[in-house]
């Protein structure tokens, strides 16, 4: 077989087909996502818009819309697209064309990053749900504020925001190293917050 694993910064060996666990670090994911651009680097402004400001965006939004979910729920909300620190990012209908394989080797990578951080292997429907709702409000001010969409075409993909939400957010455009740093702060703050 082919050589399928990738050199982490960290010096792990991750295998994209078969990860474990213990070869995923919060730095290479927060250094990956930090330089991975969202909106395939179509957006406004000086700095690309990174997946690691996303996953904080929508860590920070899943915590509003749910004030009570425990520090493992908002880790796995600010882990939901960490598998892209090493396969990138993806417009949604893209993925979707791309198919079962692409699916496939997503679930894999977040099992692993799930294990690797103390969270189940597959999150439960509803936390899942709920994540995916901070997704889309983070997905619908970003297509507004730096994505080039105007309000009309993004309530028409992304559904009408609450104005509360709108107002509550602002997209920001930072240095990738900033960004890598707020990111590892967060997750070392949730995980210390778990109850083991």
């Amino acid at each position: 077989m082919k050589r399928a694993w990738q050199r982490m910064l960290s010096g792990r060996r991750l295998d994209l087909l078969d990860p474990t666990p213990v070869d995923i670090e919060v730095e290479d994911i927060a250094h990956g996502l930090a330089f991975v651009a969202r909106w395939n680097g179509q957006t406004f402004g000086d700095w690309p818009y990174s997946v690691a400001e996303h996953s904080l965006l929508v860590e920070q939004i899943f915590t509003l819309q749910n004030p009570n979910a425990d520090p493992k729920w908002q880790l796995a909300a600010l882990l939901h697209d960490a598998p892209e620190y090493v396969l990138g990012d993806m417009i949604s209908p893209v993925k979707a064309t791309v198919g079962a394989g692409y699916s496939e080797l997503d679930s894999r990578l977040a099992a692993a990053v799930h294990i690797r951080f103390g969270l189940p292997a597959a999150l439960p429907v509803k936390i899942k749900r709920a994540i995916k709702k901070a997704d889309i409000v983070s997905a619908r001010l970003e297509a507004e504020q730096i994505a080039g969409f105007s309000k009309t075409e993004a309530d028409k993909i992304f559904g009408k925001l609450d104005p509360k939400m709108a107002e509550a957010f602002e997209i920001r455009l930072r240095p990738p190293s900033q960004v890598r740093l707020d990111y590892t702060r967060r997750h070392e703050t949730l995980l210390a917050g778990i109850k083991m």
